[in-house]
Order: C-alpha cells, then sequence, then structure tokens
C-alpha cells in the first residue's frame, strides 16, 4: 500500500517542479496493479477540473475501456474536495486511501469546501471505504515544499 502512495507523492513532486498544479497526487489501482498515476494540472491546463484524482481516474478509465472503476482503490496525497469525491462515486471507486486532510490545504490557501469524505459518505448512504491520514507525514511534506516556493497559486 505504502507503494501507490508514494507513486502520487513522486506525481505531485514532478507537478510542483513543473508549475502544472498544487502539491497533488493520487494513483488507481486494481488487484494491486497500478492502473493510473497522475498530479494536479490545474494551472498548466488552465483547467479547474484538472486535479490529480479526476486525472487519474481519466487514465484509468481509458485503459480499462470503461466508466465502471468497481473495485479500484484510489491513494490521493490529500482528501478529496467533493468535485474529486464525486467523481470517485460515479467511477464506482471502492476505496478511498488519503494522507493530509481538506483542512491542512485549507489553512494553506487552496479554495476548498470544507466538507469532508466522510460527510460526504454519510450523506449519500455509501459503502466506500475511507482510510484517512495513511502516510500523512511524507504527504504532509509536499505540502511543506509547496509552502517553501517563492512563487506558488493557490486556487
Amino acid at each position: 500500500m505504502k507503494k501507490f502512495m508514494h507513486g502520487a507523492i513522486q506525481s505531485a513532486e514532478i507537478g510542483i517542479k513543473r508549475g502544472a498544479g498544487g502539491p497533488f497526487g493520487a494513483c488507481v489501482v486494481k488487484n494491486g496493479k497500478i492502473l493510473a498515476v497522475n498530479h494536479n494540472s490545474v494551472l498548466k491546463k488552465k483547467d479547474p477540473t484538472c486535479h490529480a484524482e479526476i486525472e487519474a481516474i481519466r487514465v484509468a478509465a481509458k485503459k480499462l475501456k470503461s466508466f465502471d472503476l468497481s473495485g479500484c482503490e484510489i491513494y490521493s496525497t490529500t482528501e478529496p474536495c467533493p468535485m474529486c469525491f464525486s467523481a470517485i462515486h460515479w467511477a464506482r471507486i471502492s476505496t478511498i486511501i488519503y494522507g493530509t486532510s481538506i483542512a491542512d490545504v485549507s489553512r494553506r490557501g487552496f479554495n476548498e469546501l470544507a466538507v469532508s469524505n466522510s460527510t460526504l459518505k454519510k450523506i449519500g448512504r455509501l459503502k466506500l471505504k475511507i482510510k484517512k491520514s495513511f502516510e500523512r507525514k511524507a504527504c504532509l511534506q509536499l505540502l511543506k515544499k509547496w509552502d517553501s516556493l517563492d512563487s506558488k497559486r493557490t486556487y
């Protein structure tokens, strides 16, 4: 499991270096095999929907030739925002594993809706599994790298 989160972290670091977007990465896995790893590309693509989770879901769906990602897990360096959570739900991904929380990135100026995945799961009466704070220290390091940048943009 750690290797999947570390793949998401490495992708986020690449995205930061390229100025593609914020300090976020995601990895979609099925049956222990990586289908997709991606980072945030909101700034590069000038598209507010290009969060890491959405980008990874797009690649995984294309690879499987299906919108239905049942049985997949998604590893995200930060708790998915409500938009990404909805995409995860629509893709039928069964498990979300994330490192840092929405509150962690909100404190850094990102324009997050303060609605947790746990709350969305409860409201939607979903069977989706959620694992919080996985590899949290490593994911916090990503945010600290972001904090140290001279030129950055939050959205």
